[in-house]
């Protein structure tokens, strides 16, 4: 098995920046991608940047040029450095870890951007 620990969320402002982290640990052989979705109220859980083993991204257009994702490949950790945040950000973030065979989610963890 393999558990997700998020930490670094919480209540900032509008315009304001988080950093999110998410560490992953367990049963880990190979790691194909970490990253990070967000689910808002009433709305579908949606991709908002991921990192591959090799360091290759991908961002949702909505926060390209805010976000910057990173990973720690030693530590199989994973970052989200969210800047110019704003209210529409807001959203219950999940770490996500996938294997060649298997994937994994975090529990969750609040943002939430004031206007």
């Amino acid at each position: 098995q393999v558990q997700l620990v998020e930490s670094g969320g919480g209540l900032v402002q509008a315009g304001g920046s988080l950093r999110l982290s998410c560490t992953a640990s367990g049963s880990i052989a190979s790691i194909n991608s970490m990253g990070w979705f967000r689910q808002a109220p009433g709305k579908q859980r949606e991709l908002v940047a991921t990192i591959t083993s090799d360091r290759t991204t991908n961002y949702a257009d909505s926060v390209k040029g805010r976000f910057t994702v990173a990973r720690d490949n030693a530590k199989n950790t994973v970052h989200l450095q969210m800047n110019s945040l704003k209210p529409e950000d807001t959203a219950v973030y999940y770490c996500r870890l996938t294997m060649p065979a298997s994937g994994y989610w975090g529990q969750g963890t609040q943002v939430t951007v004031s206007s």
